[in-house]
Parts: structure tokens; sequence; C-alpha cells
């Protein structure tokens, strides 16, 4: 048998983390690597924060699951919280974001199926979009390297040009059922949607009666600055998938909704066996006590700006390899001028962690309670880094 115990899916490297502290993981020989991936946006808090351990604890020695065939003081509770913070009236608890796209996109379907617009069973998606790794999902993209051997895939899913209006307008037939995008592409290159896209996307939805729905899975909680991107173009969404920060490391999703556009949502339209538990809820308040200080989100613009800044005075020094700094709060991309997989690989060898992603950019997601002395770190480091390296050799 050359098959290993785990299904070979994932190129790993070599880094092999036991431990996490604050910032920092520790691999088995106790290097430490300054975590500036956060699991891929994940880690909002960082490793080993007191108060997001305290709360699975305690709720680990209280109740972990029971069923969704029971009352749940736990979502219930959750649920207000969210509900009372953002644009949604009601929420549906999953296990990661690929769920809660699954749902936002179920949501969107029941929603013209209730209204009486059954046909209208179709999403414009947009080219380089991520939006997880069912068959549902990764119907909704159009990069090749994640549909490729899965066909065939589901219909009902039409990608144009990301932050091109007039292609999403000319899209538009009778079978629409609305729009579905992240507002800051993450994998694909860390690559926000323009003002005007966003802006007419949701004029055009409520022109032709269509939804539109956000995949804020990455770029929500705090990561850009605002609890959630949208909030920062004026723009409000009819549905919206969100996961990774809001477990911060433990596994949590979750799909909110106007009760307009939920309304299909009805008694045994949707489930999940293990989606909204007592343990999730509980890391889910936790994190929520969090972001939802009035100090936390002004902390992450102010922590972003500083990171970018020192990012943009690093380049010049570097104007072989790097070339441009993109993004919004504490996802920013370093666009490259050779293989960003490369560079995330050579970054390694000096003690720092990234995502590489499309379009030759490295990914910056770091924690969002970093401070200045991470951010001088990481840019020395990373400077160290782009002089030791041949470009060359990335090719």
């Amino acid at each position: 048998m050359t098959i290993s115990p785990l299904m070979p899916v994932y190129p790993r490297c070599d880094v092999r983390p036991v431990r996490g502290d604050g910032c920092y993981l520790i691999d088995e020989s106790g290097k430490r690597f300054l975590d500036f991936a956060s699991g891929i946006a994940v880690n909002i808090l960082g490793h080993s924060h007191p108060h997001l351990i305290g709360a699975i604890q305690r709720q680990a020695a209280t109740l972990m699951h029971v069923s969704n065939l029971y009352g749940s003081p736990q979502q219930e509770h959750f649920a207000q919280r969210l509900v009372d913070s953002t644009f949604a009236d009601t929420v549906f608890f999953t296990n990661s974001g690929a769920e809660a796209v699954e749902c936002a996109i179920k949501t969107a379907r029941r929603y013209h199926f209730a209204t009486g617009n059954p046909q209208r069973h179709a999403l414009i998606c947009f080219s380089n979009a991520f939006h997880g790794r069912t068959l549902g999902t990764i119907s909704a993209t159009n990069q090749e390297k994640m549909r490729g051997g899965f066909e065939p895939l589901l219909p009902g899913f039409t990608v144009v040009d990301f932050n091109d209006l007039a292609a999403a307008e000319a899209a538009i037939t009778d079978e629409t059922a609305g729009f579905m995008l992240e507002p800051v592409q993450g994998e694909g290159g860390i690559r926000p949607a323009t003002q005007e896209f966003l802006s007419g996307l949701r004029a055009l939805c409520d022109k032709h009666g269509l939804l539109l729905i956000l995949d804020e899975v990455q770029c929500g909680y705090g990561r850009t600055g605002t609890f959630f991107a949208h909030e920062q173009y004026g723009v409000t969404p009819d549905i919206m998938a969100v996961a990774k920060g809001i477990g911060g490391g433990f596994p949590l999703g979750a799909c909110l909704a106007t009760e307009k556009a939920a309304q299909g949502m009805t008694f045994g339209t949707h489930g999940s066996t293990y989606g909204g538990n007592p343990l999730a809820m509980a890391a889910g308040e936790a994190i929520l006590d969090v972001v939802l200080d009035p100090a936390f989100l002004p902390q992450v613009r102010a922590t972003g700006e500083r990171l970018r800044q020192a990012l943009e005075q690093m380049i010049p020094n570097h104007d072989q390899l790097f070339e441009s700094v993109r993004g919004m709060g504490l996802m920013l991309g370093i666009k490259l001028k050779s293989d960003s997989r490369a560079f995330v690989a050579h970054m390694r060898t000096h003690g720092l962690l990234a995502v590489a992603a499309g379009d030759n950019v490295v990914r910056v997601l770091p924690p969002l309670v970093i401070e200045d002395s991470h951010i001088r770190e990481f840019v020395d480091k990373l400077s160290e880094a782009a002089r030791n390296y041949e470009v060359s050799d990335a090719a």
C-alpha cells in the first residue's frame, strides 16, 4: 500500500505545529513561527486566547451536544446577538464556510420557490471566486483546479468577470435568482470589489427582484476593520455566509438572512447534525465578546494601516520581487513579480507563515490582535527573506 493513512489531498509543507502561543506557532522541534496566516484567517484572537479557552472548557464540562431535535438556549442567545449586530433577522448555524454558502444558495432558491417563481434558480457568480470545496460551491467558481475531474457539476451557476458590472447585468435572465460574491476575494488574490460594482449589484437586485448573497467567510468578522466588509461599501446583502473568524479556531459557520429572504426556509427544508451545538455556541460567544468590544475594530483598522504602510515602505527595497500591496484592514495581499507559492515556502525558512493566493499574491492574514512588535518582526524577516531569495529559482 502506497497511499498515506491521511488521504493525500493537501500539499502539506514541512511545518508541523504542536502548540500555539499568541501570534506564534511552535513545531515539534520547538521552532517558533510568526503566524501571519492564522489558519487562513481563522485564528483572529491568535492561539491559546484565555477568554476562548475558558469558554470552551466550561461548556465542555457542562454540555457538548444534544441534537437540533431539542430547544437550544445557547443558539437562541448567540443568534440574537448576531441579529442585533448585523442586517440579518435570522441565523442558521453550520460547521464550516462551505456549509454556510450551501445554506445561502438553498435560501435564495427557496425564496423564489416560495414567492411563486421556481424558475429563478440560477446564481450569477464571478471569476476567480472561492466559495468552498463541496460539489455545490465548486459549481459556483470558474477555477479549473477546483472543478477538474468532478464533472458533471451542479447546474444553475453563471460566472462572469469580477468587478464587471455590465457583464453582470447582461447575464441576468428569467432564471436568475441573484448574485453571489466575496466583497474581497481571498483565495482569488485579495481583490476588493469596487464601490461601483457592489453598489451596482445591489441596485440590480432591487430593480429585478433578485437576492444579493455575500460570502464573507474570509473577509468578515473584523478582518477588514469593520465587523463585515460590506459595511464599508454602504451595501446591505439579503443573505450572507460567515465562518472562519466566527469560531476563532473552533469549527463554526453561519448563514445570516433577512426575514424576507428566508421566508422559504420552513420546517424540514434544511438541517445539520452538529451545526450550532452548545460547544460551538460557547466558542462563538467568546469570540463575539472580544470583537464587539468598542475598542476592538478601531484597533484593527489602525493596526492594518500601520502594517500596510510598513509593507509599502519596504517594497521599493526589493522591487525585483514585490510589486504592490492591496486589500483592506488586516486582509492584505503582497503582489509578487514571480510565483507566490515558492516565496511563501521560502518565507517559512525565515520563521514566517503566510498564505499564497491567485494572481501571484502572498496573503497576509495575521491575528487581529497583533501589536507593533509583531509588525516590525514580520517586515524585518520578510525583508531578510526577500534579500536571500533568488527570483529565478521560483519559476
